[in-house]
């Protein structure tokens, strides 16, 4: 799917710049290539197909470190590839207010380490030098990453491997904020993190992981608790519940199954699970996964998780929030 984009503070530029120089510092090297062989951009270039692809890799200052020790795997759109681009997007990601647009698109197409087409098919998806991560299908023996199919694979240079895309894969450039106003099913959370004057964060540089409790699971809370979290005065409460639900950096779901616990921006740790085959975070269950946006990664989940002496909630038996102090909250851990 072709986004439109917009643009993007520059000070991101230079932070993709240095992770890219970064994780190809310590990233294993599984493939080796000659030290006689082109750069990656010298092999660019010599194949003559890449014009775009090396002016946007100039205009978003990146050609140093792609010409760099990497190694760096990557995933090089052709000009026809650009060129089906919305008309003018080209255009505008080569202007230089929006350089960290364009660097945020190019390091979407990076992938720190060398691999090759067989190392990329035996994986569902692959993290990028950007911080977001592409899918990966294999379908009747063709390779498709993101929306784009690899037509020409294990091009090799002494710095990489370069394999040829025939679309220019997108990142999501929406930040989190804007990602569940879109989504149209999270107001009550976006009414409550504004109220918490937590807005902000969600619109920050991140990354940030969400567990997003959906309208229904707000509904699910005692008649009166969301209405009396939203008072001004128990701000602080309604931040401390909020903040249970926020991780630090981009946590995916297989991430998260890696390890019996995840810590909390508000300092919990939350207990991660299983149950009848699908992820659960502290009780509550995961109905959506790996939601990517600009800023983090969005998980959708089915309760509101609440502070410690107070276990997820059901109409059933969950305890009355008190409209003054939101006291049978309890406090937070």
């Amino acid at each position: 799917m072709k986004r439109y984009l917009t643009p993007s503070t520059t000070a991101w530029a230079a932070a993709f710049i240095a992770a890219l120089a970064m994780t190809a510092q310590t990233m294993p090297r599984p493939a080796t290539a000659s030290d006689h062989a082109p750069t990656i951009p010298q092999l660019a270039g010599e194949a003559g197909s890449f014009a775009t692809l090396l002016a946007a890799v100039e205009a978003a200052g990146l050609s140093e470190t792609l010409s760099g020790d990497g190694p760096f795997t990557v995933l090089a759109p052709t000009d026809e590839a650009f060129a089906a681009l919305p008309e003018g997007t080209v255009e505008g990601l080569l202007e230089p207010g929006n350089k960290a647009t364009l660097a945020s698109v190019l390091t979407f197409h990076v992938i720190p380490g060398r691999y090759s087409l067989a190392d990329l098919a035996a994986r569902r998806h692959v993290e990028t030098v950007q911080g977001q991560r592409i899918a990966i299908e294999v379908n009747a023996g063709q390779v498709q990453i993101g929306d784009a199919n690899i037509r020409a694979q294990d091009l090799e240079a002494s710095n990489g491997t370069v394999h040829v895309l025939d679309a220019v894969i997108m990142p999501a450039m929406d930040d989190l904020a804007v990602t569940a106003d879109k989504a149209g099913t999270f107001k009550t959370l976006l009414a409550a993190a504004k109220a918490a004057g937590l807005v902000e964060a969600l619109k920050g540089e991140g990354p940030l992981t969400i567990l997003a409790p959906d309208d229904d699971a707000f509904a699910k809370l005692p008649e009166g608790t969301v209405e009396a979290l939203l008072e001004p005065e128990n701000r602080d409460s309604l931040a401390a519940i909020l903040k249970l639900h926020v991780l630090e950096g981009r946590v995916y779901s297989n991430q998260a199954l890696g390890g019996a616990t995840v810590a909390s921006l508000e300092g919990t740790e939350l207990s991660i699970g299983l149950t009848d085959g699908r992820l659960t975070v502290d009780g509550a269950k995961i109905i959506a996964t790996d939601i990517d946006a600009s800023n983090g990664v969005v998980h959708v989940i089915d309760q509101v998780i609440l502070p410690d002496d107070t276990e997820k909630v059901s109409s059933k038996t969950a305890p009355t929030c008190s409209h003054s102090a939101c006291s049978s909250m309890g406090t937070v851990r």
